[in-house]
């Protein structure tokens, strides 16, 4: 079992890459082809936005067919949408695409977006899958597994897109997309998954069945918290995701900076890896808290002062926590959620967490530019801790950055304290013990 599922992981693997080697490169070629900031942000903000609302119908498909069914349809519908760019590509004049407003070019996005995002399908199979051919005890270091291989497939995407924009071109990045592609299907048909049947518990799991999900997750007292928890992090979180480009660019330059990220993103391994190799402990619950309350500590100190180096090691280390909280709320769906409603549960868990983004990247670039930079440039925090602290643009995103991590703090501190973590730690661990003794027999 363990053997089949290492194996589906690096096939997962190699697709994930596929996936985010086409999404980095297009849009740096659709930036180089326009010179549109505009264009690129619509782009990101379409792809984080279409996440977030297909989770609730990719989840349904991972239950309602067979895992190696459904990744297979993610495959494939990734191989036709980018055949499809391919074929667009090759029959449309090259000047047509340096116009933001063709009709050719946002075709031809929407058709490498939709590619990119069928791979969300296995996003949500993996963790189920884990569920199917992993024993309970083992499944928090799977998991870590997990992280690892999407740490691997963004870091080797986020350094090698720009290097194959750079020299070979969009063309060579769709026939590769498109190789790699096939070669994924043809190695997972080799693969057999031990899944008898999909398992159904009423006529309703044949549908998306929102109330039907939602109804088991509130049979897990807690776990809605849970998931709102997560979601409010994301919407924290967003603020860095939007700013931190715009802050590191003002302390190095932009070679050094993409450089710096591509070491950087290092950290998603390595806390994938630790995972793997230590588990999460008696209580993954805990572990996810303690996780949340030294990234937010991180959060709040690695811009206290206008340093690369203070701000490398910070967002390493904040890079490494990544993998244990995701493998953490896994681990604990997978215990509380019957196998048949795994699929729904991850995808409206990452439809509700993912949510959040988009309302972040739209509030905090004016929240930055009218509140937090005049504060720090020539307003009264200039005076008050620009001594210090430091003044101008950079400082005041670093403001920013540094209230946001006290509020998480704040807020996981009180959320660890409230009746919502209590009652679903009590409910992990006796779900955990019954299903140990069920393994056991």
């Amino acid at each position: 079992m363990a053997k089949v599922f290492y194996t589906t992981l690096v096939n997962s693997l190699i697709a994930a890459l596929t996936n985010n080697f086409v999404w980095f490169a297009v849009t740096f070629w659709v930036y180089l082809q326009t010179r549109s900031v505009l264009a690129t942000s619509m782009m990101a903000g379409i792809y984080v936005g279409t996440v977030a609302i297909s989770g609730f119908f990719l989840g349904s498909l991972v239950d309602q067919y067979r895992k190696k069914t459904a990744m297979l349809l993610s495959s494939y519908v990734s191989l036709i949408l980018y055949t499809f760019a391919y074929i667009l590509f090759v029959s449309t004049p090259s000047a047509i695409f340096s116009n933001v407003s063709s009709i050719a070019l946002w075709i031809f996005i929407v058709l490498t977006l939709m590619g990119a995002i069928a791979g969300n399908i296995r996003t949500i199979a993996l963790p189920t899958l884990v569920t199917l051919l992993i024993p309970e005890a083992e499944r928090d270091q799977a998991n870590g597994l997990v992280g690892t291989a999407n740490g691997v497939s963004f870091l080797i995407a986020s350094i090698f897109s720009g290097l194959a924009i750079g020299f070979l071109g969009v063309y060579w990045v769709l026939v590769g997309a498109i190789a790699l592609s096939i070669a994924v299907i043809l190695h997972l048909t080799t693969l057999h998954i031990p899944e008898q049947r999909t398992a159904h518990t009423e006529h309703q799991t044949k549908n998306i069945d929102l109330r039907g999900t939602v109804r088991a997750i509130r049979l897990v007292p807690g776990l809605f918290g849970l998931i709102f928890f997560n979601c409010f992090n994301n919407f924290l979180g967003g603020v860095f995701m939007s700013l931190m480009d715009a802050y590191g660019l003002s302390l190095v330059s932009v070679q050094i900076w993409g450089l710096l990220w591509g070491i950087l993103s290092l950290g998603f391994i390595v806390g994938g890896l630790l995972v793997a190799r230590n588990g999460l402990g008696k209580s993954p619950l805990k572990t996810l808290f303690v996780a949340n309350i030294a990234m937010w500590i991180i959060a709040a100190g690695f811009t206290i002062q206008a340093s690369v180096g203070l701000l490398a090691v910070g967002m390493f280390m904040y890079l490494c926590l990544i993998p244990v909280v995701e493998a953490a709320e896994q681990t604990i769906l997978q215990t509380v959620i019957p196998l048949e409603r795994q699929g729904r549960v991850f995808g409206v868990a990452q439809s509700i967490e993912q949510a959040a983004s988009p309302l972040t990247a739209f509030m905090i670039g004016p929240i930055a530019q009218f509140i937090f930079i005049p504060f720090m440039t020539t307003g009264a925090g200039a005076d008050l801790i620009g001594g210090w602290f430091g003044t101008g643009t950079d400082r005041g995103i670093a403001l920013l950055f540094t209230v946001t991590g006290c509020i998480g703090l704040v807020v996981t501190l009180m959320a660890m304290r409230s009746r919502s973590y209590r009652k679903l730690s009590i409910n992990y661990q006796k779900l955990y013990k019954r299903s140990l003794c069920l393994s056991e027999k």
